[in-house]
């Protein structure tokens, strides 16, 4: 079963694959390796991707696109109140107060969650995934920005679920451009030597992301990384959007802004002017017919123009290039490379700036549009990965001590990711620990809450003491933070010896040990209901039986078992389990729908189809095959039929049109097969005679051959030997040159010293 690697953007959608000893990104059905972030919702079905674009002018009021990042946001969020004026489609506060999707569906009024848009899309490029690679696919890798939060992160992996996709990882976009570049490489410096430090520098259509990961062989290690969550190339499609309005109201005394059609098809021609000017500096032109009212627009934009439209944007680049540079420590010296991906990078003067920043020439190695997804299909290969964590995450738990709260920051910012730590406290009863992130001004989200787990069955030791409860946090590979597992250490005395306590490091990294360290959680004045730092802890969750260190002689020995505690988690931005498989069973019946609609409009198509095909032939190559009365009783009835489709037939149930087809063929066959016959037949002669000649002469080397298997052992018999009679005495060599007749018969009968050659005697051969 293979594993695709998909890149969800803003605006498009690429898969990837590793097969065939390479990766290849695949193709749509419409042969297109860019899918369209779009879904369209008709009155019978569904529309995803390709087939959704073209819909956004004439059904733009359900058709949903940029829905990205409305991902794990409530609806009263600014940045979705900023966007939702923007929108030709309307958002819908949820009964949980996130943002949903309002749009007409099967002739109802139906909101949509962003899960199940997203999940939709997901569907989609799993189809297509499958098409391609003619065999299911479950497992993915899925990117998303480094910049998402945990409620982000878990909204889209249950839009992964929903789409019945098994999520293996989700991948930081810069973290998948990273590893993209580096497991080709085979220059890459050994893991004793200095690693080689490379900026990626991601500009997609949404947003502005870059980080440093330092290479070795076999392994790469972010560094550092920085963003502008709202800085991306739609902003340079606004800014050439809001100069055309202005122009066009002037100029034409329209109001594109009051029509969503003419404002959607302003920002697509935009788009492509846009894309024009990154490789031409000259004036060029902006034409639209048809615009508003039957009027046609024109106007001209240069690339000097636009850049100083947009001076405002192109300030914010430095900034997170400033960032991650100061958050890595590193110097630009220190930097091998700069690596460009995302289509907006191609902009003439973003690249300059980058370039001027770095002091570097720019490199562009990677497929600006498919590196990220090729990024994810290489994930499933052998290559160490340590991403980090974007903002610092911090526990607070309430204590005694510290006017009723305690704190302590679990991860810093950058800390590498996935990581897990095992924290210690002394607890009486159960406590609930409240993740967050401590930097707000640094968050692109306004709630800075991850979640509240409460650890229960905390109980004091039998003599009324604290129990000792350890808590092991972790951000896995999603980059979701989670209360793993939390134990109770139970301890009971008994007599016997001393016995010495088998520890582990109480912070345990995910498969990499070089970067295991110890978590020290110390607070000054803390009594025995708060939390207290220890260097080596027994290992969580493991049941056994243990014994304290003695501080010296004979004491009591003692029992300690590690008892498994259930955490509940609350106030986390994830969709409960009924609600997800309702939303599951839901999907499964839109792609039933989807697939009956297909199935009828497959059926309507074949009877057009037919009658086109069969009444375009009567005239052509049919007409010597049928009599002139069939032909026009034929005719009138393609035509009858043709005029049904586009009035009764308009809408009817798949079986009607599988009956009028087999009517019109039970008429059209015969003709079919006389034409097939007729052509067919001087090709079947041909192939006959050769079949023929063929025999004949397979028949004749069968002759042959059994004339040589009787003639050849005659021919081949070896020849005869005849052996020279003995010399006569010189007496009788006179008389004879040698033995008569009489003699050869007579020395048969001599004996056998006479029947011996003498040597040297030579035979004769005779023929």
């Amino acid at each position: 079963m293979s594993v695709v690697g998909i890149d969800v953007g803003f605006q498009n959608c690429y898969i990837a694959v590793a097969r065939s000893g390479g990766i290849e990104t695949i193709a749509n059905d419409y042969s297109d390796r860019c899918t369209p972030a779009c879904v369209s919702l008709a009155s019978k079905n569904r529309m995803i991707g390709n087939a959704a674009k073209s819909q956004m002018i004439t059904n733009f009021k359900n058709t949903v696109h940029g829905f990205k990042k409305f991902h794990g946001r409530a609806f009263d969020d600014p940045f979705v109140q900023v966007e939702k004026p923007k929108l030709p489609y309307s958002l819908h506060k949820m009964a949980n107060g996130n943002a949903g999707i309002k749009v007409r569906y099967l002739d109802e009024d139906k909101v949509f969650t962003v899960e199940q848009i997203t999940g939709m899309l997901l569907n989609k490029l799993k189809e297509t995934s499958e098409m391609a690679l003619k065999k299911p696919v479950v497992d993915c890798v899925i990117s998303v920005p480094s910049f998402f939060t945990d409620a982000e992160r878990r909204s889209v992996f249950d839009a992964t679920q929903i789409a019945g996709l098994n999520c293996l990882r989700l991948i930081n976009d810069t973290t998948a451009v990273a590893l993209a570049y580096g497991i080709y490489k085979q220059d890459l410096p050994t893991l004793e030597e200095r690693p080689r430090n490379v900026v990626f520098v991601d500009m997609g259509h949404s947003s502005f992301q870059v980080s440093i990961t330092a290479f070795n062989k076999g392994k790469l290690k972010v560094l550092a990384t920085a963003f502008d969550p709202y800085l991306g190339g739609r902003n340079f499609d606004e800014v050439l959007v809001d100069y055309f309005c202005e122009e066009f109201k002037g100029k034409y005394k329209l109001n594109v802004r009051d029509n969503p059609r003419a404002l959607l098809r302003l920002h697509q021609e935009c788009e492509k002017l846009k894309k024009l000017m990154s490789a031409n500096s000259s004036d060029l032109p902006l034409n639209i017919e048809c615009f508003m009212n039957d009027i046609d627009v024109t106007s001209r934009m240069n690339r000097g123009h636009f850049e100083d439209m947009c001076a405002q944007y192109l300030m914010r680049v430095d900034m997170p290039l400033k960032v991650v540079l100061e958050q890595s420590k590193l110097s630009r010296d220190d930097i091998y490379a700069v690596e460009l991906v995302g289509g907006a990078t191609r902009i003439p003067s973003i690249k300059e700036r980058i370039s001027k920043f770095f002091c570097k020439d720019i490199s562009t190695t990677l497929n600006a549009d498919e590196a990220v997804a090729r990024g994810c299909a290489l994930q499933v290969r052998e290559f160490s990965i340590t991403d980090v964590v974007p903002y610092p995450i911090t526990l607070r738990w309430k204590s005694p001590t510290e006017d009723g709260q305690g704190d302590c920051e679990v991860f810093s910012k950058n800390h590498a990711a996935p990581f897990s730590k095992v924290i210690t406290f002394h607890k009486k009863e159960p406590f609930d620990l409240e993740a967050f992130y401590n930097c707000p001004q640094e968050l692109p989200y306004p709630d800075h809450r991850i979640g509240c787990f409460s650890v229960q069955n905390v109980v004091p030791q039998p003599d009324g003491d604290s129990s000792k409860v350890k808590v092991k946090v972790r951000v896995n590979v999603h980059g979701i933070f989670s209360v793993s597992s939390a134990s109770l250490i139970d301890k009971q005395k008994g007599e016997g010896e001393d016995m010495q306590i088998d520890s582990e490091p109480m912070v345990q990294n995910e498969g990499r040990a070089e970067d295991q360290t110890k978590m020290q959680v110390d607070q000054e004045g803390q009594s025995q209901g708060d939390q207290q730092s220890e260097d080596n802890s027994p290992n969580e969750g493991a049941a056994g039986e243990k014994q304290d260190p003695a501080a010296g002689g004979s004491k009591p020995k003692v029992k300690v078992k590690s008892i498994d505690l259930p955490i509940k988690a609350n106030n986390i931005r994830q969709l409960d389990s009924d609600v997800l498989n309702n939303f599951v069973e839901y999907e499964r019946q839109m792609i039933i729908q989807d697939k009956l609609v297909k199935e009828l409009n497959d059926a309507k198509n074949a009877v057009e189809e037919y009658v086109y095909d069969l009444r375009d032939k009567l005239c052509g190559i049919y007409e010597k095959y049928i009599t002139e009365d069939d032909s026009h009783r034929l005719t009138l009835m393609l035509e009858d039929t043709e005029n049904w489709l586009y009035e009764d037939g308009e809408d009817q149930p798949k079986h009607i049109y599988e009956e009028k087809l087999d009517a019109l063929k039970r008429l059209g066959q015969p003709i079919q097969d006389r034409h097939r016959e007729h052509e067919d037949r001087p090709r079947a002669f041909d192939e006959l005679g050769k079949k023929l000649q063929l025999y004949m002469k397979f028949v004749d080397c069968f002759k042959q051959k059994e004339l040589e298997d009787v003639c050849n052992p005659v021919i081949n018999r070896p020849k005869p030997t005849v052996e020279e009679a003995p010399e006569v005495n010189d007496q009788n060599s006179g008389a004879h040159n040698g033995p008569t007749a009489k003699q050869g018969a007579e020395g048969k009968g001599d004996t056998k010293g006479s029947q011996q050659t003498k040597p040297g005697t030579k035979e004769m051969e005779v023929d």
